[in-house]
């Protein structure tokens, strides 16, 4: 289990490499007041600098005495990569061959070695937790305690930055960062209600909860959305869903697009899933906050979606 102390420790350890995002309000025509997380701003544009930052930040130097490896579509990797570079060790990153163009050239940017394989062999690699042949600290996108405790900071943040909140949405990709959120959340405030927001083309957790089968299907949204869950992170996580949005990929391209008109924030497919279930009008309360996870976009995908599109 994460408590909120490991968060508390959490948000001293990463003093240094992360940031504390601001709070927004969205200016759009609803129902409810909309908030906007903006994860976007960290120095990785993502969320993950924050888990990957507390895994190694926190890490021993026996630890780390091979290095870190981790599996990552981009996001983590980078997280990874910068917070390997403080602590003065390599870092190795396992992605899926679809992997987004922009995610792949930063993890080179900020250091690490790329290792690109068959998306089933990336995934099995990151349900086992290592990668046949690498030597180092294996630091989970999702399945790591330190890495949800660094997660749980954001909502930390949210406590102290805005009152009377009713609602978070949080967009799905294993449930690392849901978990986390929710663990500060509850703990002060126990009446908000945590939401899931996950692609519809990869919605594990709508699946569970409806009791089907995950219709999985690669998208433009690649840092969200699953095949199944981790059973173990799924345990931790499941007592703090209030319920799910499977949102449709037409609903997301059009959250991104009403983020960059409205705000100028441009935002990733994972980081919009939030917004779109927020715009739809199914989330329930007055004041809903959205976690905007990320905005390492391809700028080819960002210009169809701005130009009306669905990549």
């Amino acid at each position: 289990m994460i408590s909120p102390d490991d968060i508390r420790r959490a948000r001293d350890a990463i003093a240094g490499v992360a940031v504390r995002t601001p709070l927004v309000r969205l200016d759009v025509e609803a129902d409810a007041e909309i908030w906007l997380k903006l994860e976007t701003l960290q120095p990785v544009r993502s969320f993950k600098i924050r888990g990957a930052g507390n895994a190694i930040l926190q890490a021993s130097d026996d630890e780390l005495a091979g290095g870190v490896v981790t599996a990552s579509a981009g996001n983590m990797a980078q997280g990874v990569c910068v917070a390997a570079r403080v602590r003065g060790v390599p870092a190795t990153v396992v992605v899926p061959e679809n992997a987004p163009q922009a995610k792949l050239d930063a993890i080179v940017r900020y250091g690490g070695r790329v290792v690109a394989v068959p998306y089933d062999e990336w995934w099995r690699t990151m349900m086992r937790g290592r990668y046949e042949g690498v030597d180092g600290l294996f630091v989970h996108p999702v399945d790591d305690d330190r890495v949800i405790a660094g997660n749980g900071t954001i909502g930390l943040e949210l406590l102290e930055q805005l009152d009377g909140f009713d609602a978070v949405v949080v967009p799905w990709g294993g449930g690392g960062l849901f978990t986390g959120v929710a663990t500060a959340v509850k703990a002060e405030r126990p009446e908000v209600r945590m939401w899931v927001a996950e692609p519809a083309t990869a919605a594990p957790v709508t699946a569970s909860r409806e009791g089907a089968a995950v219709d999985f299907t690669p998208s433009f949204v690649d840092g969200a959305g699953a095949r199944e869950l981790m059973p173990r992170v799924w345990a931790l996580a499941e007592g703090f869903v209030d319920g799910s949005f499977a949102a449709p990929l037409d609903e997301v391209a059009a959250a991104v697009r009403v983020l960059a008109e409205r705000t100028r924030v441009v935002a990733e497919g994972a980081g919009a899933l939030s917004v779109a279930a927020a715009l739809s009008g199914r989330v329930p309360g007055k004041r809903i906050v959205c976690i905007v996870s990320g905005g390492n976009i391809d700028t080819r995908v960002l210009a169809r979606i701005l130009e009306g599109g669905t990549p």
